[in-house]
């Protein structure tokens, strides 16, 4: 028991070693100034979640079939294997297989490590509080994020690689870490060991479930064009800031986004998670329109304001889902969700990539944050879906 109340804070500070990376600001900047096109540049990112997309069922059967501290283990040495091989690149082909390598990583952490604070806090009793940690512990990536960011800015005036070589380290600690983690017990001796059969369970899952699958599709639309869109924006960041301030530009974000996580479930439990979404929506493409179609030197500043919101939108989107799966099929239905947002993130990154080189970055973001408003139209659905099992409830 002591051990499984160890592991969330020990998932903690794993989070906070996972995105200690001090290249993230200016990932694209890099990746662009390497291969020569923003294409090509999004196309790494691409790289990345297209392999997680392809291994996110088999870690997610991985996880739930052999447990949660292995494939946390192989998601962390997957990721050391990452940040060196993108510190090594000369070329394009060396960031190619960095990308490999981290969307193996992704895809190993994905489902898994949700199930692992959920199958944690389960045996500690104490989960109908899965929100609440759920966005304490993720305010570990954005707090991380945000420390790493002003200082890789900084570094990358003098040496990218430098920035590369100094966020190996930290994926290191973040191993020594997932070595640590205490496996919680199989809920069940009559899980089928068969894999086939195991994830034929987890898909008749979703087909049944109409909730479930409006849920995994604005989740996958908001993911897929948001993730997108958040990395290419370090280059109209860039466009209006010196490079060095493009750091600045993604701490600030970070900072705001550890706040939304950290106080999530009490805006969570104070407010429905669907009002909570209905509001992220908004206000974030609308502070995010305004910015990128009149640009001035404060609309960088204006846009880090929609971390705020962004927090508490991925834990109520989050929360909403964990309700809808089944405990046998917990990490491969969760890995289902993300092999579906990674594949929309290829497309959606190549896209935002090809675009950009044509009509420019500024007007690219303006689409993809236009795309963004149809989840609004998932999220009234869900609402009148609930309306109607209530009143079915009623009758019955």
């Amino acid at each position: 028991m002591r051990g499984l109340k160890r592991n969330i804070k020990i998932l903690s500070w794993h989070n906070f070693c996972t995105d200690f990376v001090f290249f993230a600001p200016v990932a694209i900047i890099y990746f662009t100034k390497v291969t020569g096109s923003v294409t090509l540049g999004m196309s790494i990112f691409s790289v990345a979640y297209v392999t997680a997309a392809l291994f996110e069922v088999p870690t997610g059967i991985v996880s739930d079939l052999v447990g949660r501290r292995k494939t946390l283990i192989l998601g962390s040495l997957a990721a050391v294997a990452c940040v060196t091989l993108y510190a090594l690149a000369n070329d394009y082909w060396w960031m190619f297989m960095g990308a490999v390598f981290q969307g193996l990583s992704r895809s190993f952490y994905s489902g898994n490590n949700d199930a692992l604070l959920h199958d944690s806090l389960k045996e500690t009793n104490q989960e109908n509080e899965y929100h609440e940690y759920l966005g304490k512990t993720s305010s570990m990536f954005q707090i991380a994020l945000a420390l790493a960011s002003l200082a890789g800015g900084i570094m990358a005036e003098w040496s990218f690689r430098l920035v590369m070589w100094a966020s190996v380290i930290p994926q290191m600690a973040g191993l020594i870490l997932a070595l640590q983690i205490t496996e919680p017990k199989v809920k069940s001796t009559e899980e089928s060991s068969n894999i086939f059969e195991h994830l034929g369970e987890a898909v008749r899952s979703f087909r049944k479930n109409y909730k479930l699958k409006l849920l995994t599709a604005s989740s996958v639309l908001g993911f897929s064009l948001g993730e997108s869109a958040f990395f290419l924006r370090s280059a109209f960041v860039n466009s209006l800031w010196p490079l060095w301030a493009v750091g600045l530009a993604q701490m600030m974000s970070n900072v705001g986004g550890a706040i939304s996580f950290y106080f999530s479930g009490k805006v969570i439990s104070k407010f429905s998670p669907l009002k909570v979404l209905n509001f992220e929506v908004v206000y974030s493409r609308i502070v995010n329109l305004i910015a990128l179609l009149m640009p001035t030197v404060a609309s960088p500043a204006m846009m880090t304001t929609t971390s705020l919101t962004f927090g508490v939108g991925m834990v109520a989107s989050s929360s909403l889902m964990q309700k809808e799966f089944s405990e046998k099929q917990r990490a491969t239905m969760g890995s289902l969700s993300s092999l579906l947002g990674s594949m929309f993130f290829g497309i959606a990154s190549l896209g935002l990539g090809l675009l950009a080189d044509n009509v420019g970055v500024r007007w690219a973001l303006v689409m993809a944050n236009v795309l963004l408003f149809i989840p609004l139209l998932l999220y009234r659905e869900i609402y009148s879906h609930d309306l109607r099992m209530v009143e079915s409830h009623k009758t019955a």
